[in-house]
């Protein structure tokens, strides 16, 4: 009995533990960056939807030039259903697969007037029945546009997430799920930009910036470089 209490009391230490080590993590980001902004340039929550939908497998950074000439024409479903599928291909073909993008753009565009009276619906499920939006862009709509707690899971999170680690996962949902679980409340919100934009500069895929990681001595992750 004194065995099994004894793993229990370490058991729950460890559990301590980690839940003050994570809380540390995510106070270190607001205290660095307490307003940390996605990327891409947007003009309002529609904009914003077609943006992220263009961003798959594309830079932010090259998404913000096709943009940036389209939504000076085409900043509502309708104008967009007016432009056309041939004219959105023609403005956006600096971005991958933007053939496949532009008929989704037009066609989420129809389904917007159509079945949400023109506007960006507010739910997961709903979003997620336009075409082009995946779970991942769903839950940007949903934090950027409307304020809620989700958290984004793209490459560099999920890479940044298992490698420190936060939440390991081996399918982004379940990287997801595991973060709204242990991350504190008062740092959802925010907390999938902190990890995006760590892992985008500092924690990079090959060559990880660990001399300059704000959470160095927090990371767990055994090929630490120069720390």
């Amino acid at each position: 009995m004194e065995t099994v209490r004894k793993r229990g009391a370490k058991a729950a230490a460890q559990v301590s533990d980690q839940a003050a080590r994570v809380r540390e993590i995510f106070a270190r980001f607001a205290a660095r960056d307490p307003h940390p902004q996605g990327e891409l340039d947007y003009l309002n929550s529609y904009t914003l939807l077609v943006a992220v939908v263009l961003s798959a497998q594309a830079t932010d950074a090259g998404v913000n030039r096709a943009t940036k000439g389209l939504f000076a024409v085409a900043d509502t479903p309708e104008k967009m259903l007016a432009l056309g599928e041939d004219a959105v291909r023609e403005k956006i073909k600096t971005i991958g697969l933007f053939r496949a993008k532009a008929k989704n753009v037009v066609e989420l565009s129809r389904q917007l007037i159509a079945r949400f009276d023109s506007q960006v619906p507010r739910t997961l499920e709903d979003l997620q029945s336009l075409p082009g939006v995946g779970r991942k862009t769903a839950n940007v709509v949903l934090n950027i546009a409307f304020g809620e707690k989700t958290i984004a899971v793209d490459t560099h999170l999920f890479r940044v997430s298992n490698r420190i680690p936060l939440a390991t996962g081996k399918t982004p949902e379940a990287v997801e799920k595991g973060l709204l679980a242990i991350v504190p409340d008062e740092y959802l919100l925010h907390a999938h930009h902190w990890l995006i934009l760590h892992g985008r500069y500092i924690c990079k895929a090959r060559k990880p910036a660990c001399p300059l990681c704000l959470i160095a001595d927090l990371c767990l992750w055994p090929e630490k470089t120069g720390c």
